[in-house]
């Protein structure tokens, strides 16, 4: 027992080794210079670990008519996510996370003065798709409700080709009238691994002592 919970203990030792390199990671690719959001041929090498967070651009034209809103929870409460259809030039669609518009916002009517016309750019973080939905809430495209940012779904419920498999969460460059809110993504790393070490080698330490007074009694 001994032997194993030493062996755990030194698993969680590269597992924190391992996590901070990976925050430390993002934390470069949040705070670099934006580069141009990776093209159609580029999508099928795209991985969670070497690109979530990425501070990429777009330009395009956003389709309006075929956003979604997602439910969300912010520092600004609750509300949505507007997620829109971006068109580029070369034909390719990525959705973007405008931002978030409270409750009371979300007709679009509302907010209208938000919705630039014309060829723009954005600048933002680069995210994985959420598929399914949340935690005890699946996505119901069919009724308009959504509890997470499944791109797949998405752009089949908006009838969208040749869509990116990630989003782009929208810088806090301001909107007309304030709406959407961009730039309130949360990057976060749980990070146990030191306790749970801590823990492993407690446990190793105590077994060591069980079977030392245990000998010595036998």
């Amino acid at each position: 027992m001994t032997v194993v919970f030493f062996a755990l203990g030194t698993w969680q030792i590269q597992r924190l080794f391992w996590k901070l390199d990976l925050i430390a990671r993002v934390e470069a690719r949040v705070h670099a210079a934006p580069v141009p959001a990776p093209a159609p041929s580029d999508w099928a090498g795209i991985t969670t670990e070497r690109d979530e967070y990425r501070h990429v651009t777009a330009s395009g034209r956003f389709d309006y008519d075929k956003h979604v809103l997602v439910q969300a929870v912010t520092g600004l409460g609750a509300g949505f996510w507007v997620m829109t259809p971006l068109h580029q030039p070369d034909g390719a669609t990525i959705l973007v996370n405008r931002g978030f518009v409270p409750t009371d916002r979300r007709d679009r009517a509302s907010r209208a003065a938000g919705e630039v016309a014309g060829h723009v750019t954005i600048s933002g973080l680069l995210r994985m798709s959420e598929p399914g939905g949340a935690f005890l809430r699946s996505n119901d495209p069919k009724n308009g409700r959504w509890y997470s940012r499944d791109v797949a779904a998405i752009a089949a419920a908006k009838n969208l080709h040749d869509v990116a498999p990630y989003f782009i969460d929208a810088d806090a460059t301001t909107n007309p009238d304030g709406l959407p809110v961009g730039g309130l993504t949360v990057v976060r790393f749980r990070n146990t691994h030191l306790v749970y070490a801590i823990t492993w080698y407690l446990l190793a330490l105590m077994s060591t002592g069980a079977a030392y007074a245990f000998r010595k009694v036998a």
